[in-house]
């Protein structure tokens, strides 16, 4: 690398340059990226050399490779592994979907030449990167990652990222404020991210009705369809969809407790009230479902506890965040921000640089 970035106040300015072009990403400042440095590894410059820790003195060594293997489906996870790796001073081989990943060359491009020079990108996966890859970190399905630990050898770091759901809970919103908010986090990415909501759950405590705020949030998905269609799907995606709304649509009809709103002439957008607690697993591609929080949320939750990404809530206080915190979710945030984490967050719960640098301790003479 070039020595104008051999240090890691230098990578973090540049990255944070680059990450202003991207509104994917949030903000992201220079302070911000050695802040987390400096809570992960203990010390803003460790990764430049041997500086206090504890009795001794260490330093973290960033791999000299990082192999990424990234999904289509959230673009933004890409370019948070990249800054990750590229704050750390590695090099950085980009596994990108078939279907190319057109932000990861549009990141390259806004870096400085001597940082770009530490990304590569490819469709295809050459076999001297998992070679040489000193770490690797996946993005993708159960399958995926079960593939690539199965083809990492032995003391090599492997970071995964696999599958997720999320949803949303309204604490109090009797104008039923959020479901602009709601509707978005639901349609970016077409629900295919770990951070999308495929259920919301409404209190009912304060007088908002879950059913009222499922026709609401009709209203809303709709609208957000209007000025951001829906990716087209196959004739299988549909036709799920098709069958659920049929199955649903046979259940409202003799059920009060059951209730569908559906995009006409299309499946762009689905919502589903349903009376019964239990979390319900959308088949993506902006089906939701709408239910009334129930008293032991956490009960409720059990089920999928271990795959639960984010939660989304409305009012966005401490209080209420607190109130769940327990559950299961690595991140809780505002509803109509669930689709855009910070790159520091702790995605799944774990941290992101310490989990990829190795220590050297010095214990120097007296």
């Amino acid at each position: 690398m070039s020595g104008d970035f051999l240090r890691t106040a230098d990578r973090a300015a540049a990255l944070a340059r680059a990450a202003g072009n991207f509104s994917l990403l949030g903000p992201v400042t220079a302070e911000d990226l050695l802040g987390w440095v400096a809570i992960e590894l203990g010390h803003t410059e460790i990764l430049d050399g041997f500086r206090p820790y504890a009795a001794h003195l260490a330093r973290a060594v960033a791999p000299a490779s990082i192999l990424h293997v990234v999904s289509e489906n959230t673009p933004h996870a890409a370019l948070q592994s990249l800054i990750r790796g590229l704050l750390l001073g590695a090099h950085n081989r980009v596994k990108l979907p078939a279907a190319d990943l057109p932000e990861v060359d549009a990141f390259r491009a806004a870096l400085p030449d001597a940082l770009a020079a530490r990304i590569e990108a490819s469709t295809t996966l050459p076999d001297a990167w998992l070679r040489e890859a000193e770490a690797v970190v996946v993005f993708g399905s159960d399958e995926t990652i079960a593939h690539f630990r199965a083809r990492v050898r032995p003391g090599i770091l492997f970071q995964s990222h696999g599958h997720r759901v999320s949803l949303g809970v309204v604490f109090d919103d009797p104008a039923y404020e959020s479901v602009a908010a709601a509707a978005r986090d639901v349609s970016l990415y077409d629900q295919r991210g770990c951070l999308s909501p495929h259920d919301i759950y409404v209190s009912e405590a304060g007088g908002t009705s879950a059913r009222t705020y499922a026709a609401r949030l009709a209203e809303a998905m709709s609208a957000f369809n209007a000025h951001t269609p829906r990716r087209t799907l196959g004739i299988g995606g549909a036709a799920e969809i098709a069958d659920l709304r049929a199955s649903y649509a046979f259940r409202s009809a003799n059920d009060l407790r059951v209730q569908l709103w559906a995009s006409p002439d299309s499946t762009d957008w689905t919502v589903i009230y349903e009376d019964d607690p239990w979390f319900a697993t959308s088949p993506l591609n902006r089906v939701v479902f709408v239910k009334p929080l129930p008293s032991d949320l956490a009960g409720t939750l059990a089920p999928v506890r271990v795959w639960l990404g984010a939660t989304g809530i409305w009012p966005a206080t401490e209080e209420n965040a607190n109130r769940i915190a327990a559950f299961g979710a690595a991140r809780i945030c505002p509803l109509g921000r669930m689709q855009f984490p910070p790159v520091t967050w702790h995605a799944e719960g774990g941290p992101n640089l310490a989990s990829l640098v190795r220590w050297v301790d010095f214990e120097p003479a007296a």
